[in-house]
This record gives C-alpha cells, sequence and structure tokens, in this order.
C-alpha cells in the first residue's frame, strides 16, 4: 500500500519558464536511464526477490525512484507553465505563440498533447516503453545492470545540469544526481553481500576457455594491458593456428532422417549455381555511363568512371 506526502523530496525552483529546457528534461521522465524505468526496474526486481534484505532495498529504491520521477516532473511541467497557460488563454498574437511553442526540441509536442505537462516521453518524444526494463531475475545479473544503470542516470544528470543556468533547477538535479551515487553505492554492497557473485548464475564456466582472450582486432593500434595480456590470459595471436577452439573442423553439421535428408538433397540441386557462363542481366541491358564494366563488348559497354565525370561537365 502507498501514501503520498504532498511535499517533494526535494523543492523545486524554477526562475522562468522554458519549454525547450523542459523537453530536454524528460529524459530523465521517460526516458531509458530515466526515474520511471528505475522504479519499475526495481520493483518487479524486489517482487520476485527471495532474499529479505535485497527485497527491501529494491522495494525501498524502487520508492524513492518514483519520488525523483514527482521531482522531475515538477521541474518540466514548471519549465512549462507559461506555454501552457498561453496556449490555454490564446493570450499572445498568433505568430508569437507559434514561435513560443517551436522553439526546439519536442516542445509543441508537450504544449498541444500535454497542455504542458510531462509526457512519458524521452527528451525525442519516443514513448516510453518496458523494454527498458533488462531484468534477467538473477541478483548477481540483475545488481550489476541497476549498478549501470545508476551510473548512466548520473550522467545524463550532469549533462542536464551543464546546460541550464537556473540555479534551483541546478540544486534540484544535483540532489537527484547525488541519490544515483548513493543508490549505486547500495547496490554494490547489495552484490558483493552474495558470495562467489562472479559468474553470474548457477552453471560453472568451462575453464579451458575462461582464461583465453582472443586478439581478433590485430594491426596498428594493438594494446597491452590487464585485460589482454598477463599471468590471468592466456592470449590468443595467431586465430588461424588456434580456430576452432574444439577438436571439430569448425563447420556446420547436422544429423537429419533419411526423408529430410532426400529432401535437403532436392532443394540443393534445385537452387544450385551454375558456375560456368556469364549470363546477361538487367544491369548489362540497362548499363549507361558510370556503370562499370558489364557482361559482353556487344552489350553496349559502360563508360568508365572518368568517362562519366566528362560527360556531367559537358551537360
Amino acid at each position: 500500500m502507498f501514501m503520498h506526502n504532498k511535499r517533494l523530496q526535494y523543492t523545486v525552483r524554477v526562475a522562468e519558464p522554458n519549454p525547450v529546457l523542459a523537453s530536454l528534461m524528460l529524459e530523465q521522465f521517460g526516458g531509458a536511464d530515466g526515474e520511471l524505468a528505475a522504479a519499475m526496474r526495481y520493483f518487479t526486481q524486489g517482487l520476485g526477490e527471495l532474499d529479505p534484505g535485497r527485497k527491501d532495498l529494491l522495494i525501498d529504491i524502487a520508492t524513492e525512484e518514483l519520488s525523483h520521477l514527482e521531482v522531475i516532473g515538477s521541474i518540466v511541467a514548471m519549465l512549462n507553465k507559461g506555454a501552457k497557460a498561453q496556449l490555454a488563454e490564446a493570450s499572445m498574437e498568433e505568430a508569437e505563440l507559434y514561435l513560443s511553442m517551436t522553439k526546439g526540441g519536442n516542445s509543441h509536442t508537450q504544449s498541444l498533447l500535454y497542455g504542458g505537462g510531462p509526457s512519458l516521453t524521452n527528451s525525442s518524444g519516443v514513448p516510453w516503453t518496458a523494454a527498458y526494463i533488462d531484468s534477467r531475475g538473477d541478483p548477481t545479473c540483475d545488481l550489476r545492470s541497476n549498478i549501470a544503470a545508476e551510473s548512466r542516470a548520473k550522467i545524463v544528470y550532469e549533462r542536464l545540469i551543464n546546460i541550464t543556468d537556473d540555479p534551483g533547477i541546478k540544486d534540484a538535479l544535483g540532489f537527484l544526481m547525488t541519490r544515483e551515487i548513493a543508490h549505486q553505492k547500495s547496490f554494490e554492497k547489495a552484490l558483493y553481500a552474495i558470495e562467489d557473485n562472479f559468474p553470474s548464475g548457477k552453471l560453472p564456466g568451462i575453464e579451458k576457455y575462461a582464461n583465453v582472450y582472443v586478439n581478433t582486432s590485430q594491426g596498428e593500434g594493438d594494446m597491452d594491458g590487464p585485460w589482454n595480456s598477463g599471468e590471468q590470459w592466456e592470449r590468443i595471436d595467431d586465430l588461424e593456428q588456434t580456430m576452432p577452439f574444439d577438436d571439430g573442423d569448425g563447420s556446420a553439421s547436422v544429423v537429419l532422417d533419411k526423408a529430410d535428408a532426400k529432401t535437403a538433397e532436392k532443394l540443393a540441386v534445385r537452387t544450385a549455381s551454375v558456375p560456368t557462363g556469364d549470363p546477361t542481366t538487367g544491369v548489362d541491358l540497362g548499363a549507361g555511363a558510370g556503370a562499370g564494366r558489364i557482361t559482353g563488348d556487344d552489350k553496349g559497354a559502360a563508360a568508365d568512371v572518368d568517362d562519366a565525370v566528362k560527360m556531367a561537365d559537358a551537360m
């Protein structure tokens, strides 16, 4: 059961309306790393959590994220308040009203569809979606995802702080940003309160594959570091000599019964390529200047690129 306290968790003081800034703020309202996504991620994890300590933590933070949703939504509403009043009362000249609504972002959508209230969209007007929730039901997996989510949200708040000089908004955003830090610390503690928290899940990895680093991108820019070199790693640079990892030949195969094998053979015969000859294609028939080489000298070979450029210059 929830009870709403009418006081915000942090006081919102907006110096002046700014519909464009309001639309940017929506990134933390209905965006992928916004407060609604965080609240739903932690609520759903908490409801399915078996450990009482983690369950309590997740529900606590999920509920606080709703209070943050209220703070950022209030900022959006205050930034839109002037535009909302002007649009509702038609107190401006048509041209001025139009300009005030189309300053940038999706401020016009905010004004026309939502009357200046916060919409469940990101800053580009893309609707919020449950696809943002990436929980997997394994605590070591989900806690790591939560830590990353809090980190991403913190970065977005930093960027929002940098694009406004409104001191009241900066204060509120600074509070919200700092709560992301606190939540990350809590999730880190919860993760490391689980013994043997790596790797995620129950099944162990296969030892001979777990210590291998495969240097698949080679050439200028190759770097050595603790992520690919040292006693922890068996590094593979010569891919031709070591791939595939197993004792097979690296090809794909399947065992078919007689009926399926016969049908597959018929399909292969019917769709087989003819490697001999050089068939004339629609490209050959319609080729013009700049098409490059085409089939047969008697098919009206196209001019080369230099000729095509010369022809274009002459036109």
